[in-house]
């Protein structure tokens, strides 16, 4: 393959990982304070007020359901356009909101609008980077996401004053507004679109909406999502509990910073030596970090956490990523991407609902600890459905070059 295809970096990649950069940034910038908005603005109860907050949720499924199967035909820009014009409308729409039921119901287009555009960017970004650079593009392309995650919720706090989300709602259109200028500037490459089989005329089997290649990791990815909505959903009233609300505030920080440091590394050698050798690591590290945090008595303990599930959560992110995108076959990664992030959404959405009901009997500590478990059972779940598979490859891959070498 000539250097020209290699190259990672180009003005189109760039660009589209920003506007995914963009498009997070406005998710996270009224996620975090929507639900204490409509406790103080209309007077809710905290379950209706996390309703609020959780129905986006039901928006991105959908988005996620429908973009998915439809992409390739759709246009992957075309999407694009329409998921950001579709969430900059809902944005704009909580400006004139006063009552709870508009309010979510604009949080659920806003859903539609954000499943659609986060589907269409990470297709975008599968069609772009080269095949033997995967794994590397697809880390760098993640990093984008985690820098949203690191500063949305701090941004959007700053900005919110208690009972006016006016700010934040008006820094998220600004953002998208660049994001539909970016967008229009951005050259996407064109999809492969197949002819429709009979399942995608029917539209009722499990192939019209899923990759089922995919589905194996994919169904893992929400195992491991419920034990990232764990933290999403309950680090600051453990950390609050134990009188550790220091390490609970730096806690999504020092995620973000051993995020960062380990996805380049990680990108590389996933695609040098293998989907294993970083997927099964992730594994531990992102147990042990729920041991870590499980049994923390200082804010050390607490910061510690963070940076090994960082180094385990956000490497399992991007590689599983790439991993589902290199399953694909030919016009299917618009639904593959999809299929993955259905059942990441699904794990962060319910993980919390789940969870809270066991927390009473195991308290916190005991719930981070039985996650634990539960990632190492997933470990073992991921080695018998993809891992035995990959290491078998790699060794015939070895026998090849070694033979050849011989020659």
């Amino acid at each position: 393959m000539s250097a020209t295809k290699s190259v990672l970096w180009t003005k189109d990649y760039i660009i589209n990982s920003v506007i995914c950069f963009l498009i997070n940034l406005a998710y996270y910038l009224t996620m975090v304070v929507v639900t204490d908005y409509a406790m103080k603005s209309m007077h809710v109860s905290l379950g209706v007020a996390g309703l609020s907050c959780g129905i986006i949720i039901l928006g991105v499924l959908a988005a996620r359901l429908f973009v998915g199967r439809s992409i390739e035909r759709i246009g992957t820009k075309l999407c694009l356009y329409i998921g950001l014009a579709v969430f900059l409308v809902g944005a704009l729409a909580n400006l004139w909101v006063h009552d709870i039921y508009s309010l979510c119901l604009v949080r659920f287009v806003q859903g539609i609008g954000f499943g659609a555009a986060s589907t269409a960017t990470a297709t975008i970004m599968a069609e772009i980077v080269p095949e033997e650079r995967r794994g590397e593009g697809t880390s760098y392309f993640s990093l984008f996401v985690t820098l949203a995650t690191a500063i949305g919720p701090f941004a959007g706090l700053y900005a919110y004053s208690n009972g006016d989300l006016s700010v934040n709602l008006v820094a998220s259109c600004i953002l998208l507004v660049i994001g539909v200028a970016l967008a229009y500037i951005l050259v996407a490459p064109k999809s492969v679109v197949l002819p429709k089989t009979t399942a995608d005329k029917s539209g009722l089997s499990l192939d019209a909406f899923f990759t089922v290649k995919a589905l194996p990791l994919s169904l893992i990815t929400f195992f491991v999502a419920i034990g990232f909505a764990s933290l999403l959903g309950f680090i600051s009233p453990y950390t609050s509990e134990q009188g550790l609300e220091t390490g609970g505030k730096f806690f999504f920080i020092m995620y973000a910073i051993f995020t960062f440091i380990s996805r380049p590394v990680t990108g590389k050698l996933f695609d040098r030596k293998g989907a294993n050798i970083v997927m099964m690591p992730a594994f531990v590290l992102f147990a042990i970090g729920l041991c870590v945090l499980g049994m923390a008595h200082s804010n050390f303990a607490i910061l510690a956490a963070g940076a090994l599930i960082g180094l385990g959560f956000g490497t399992f992110m991007s590689c599983s990523q790439a991993i589902v995108i290199k399953l694909a076959p030919a016009g299917q990664m618009g639904k593959a991407n999809s299929t993955f992030f259905i059942f990441m959404d699904l794990g962060v959405g319910l993980g919390p609902l789940m969870l809270g009901a066991i927390v009473p009997s195991l308290q916190f500590s005991g719930m981070y600890e039985l996650l634990a478990v539960v990632m190492l059972l997933c470990l073992v779940a991921y080695y018998i459905l993809h891992g035995r598979k990959q290491a078998q490859h790699q060794r015939e891959q070895q026998l090849q070059l070694s033979q050849h070498m011989s020659h």
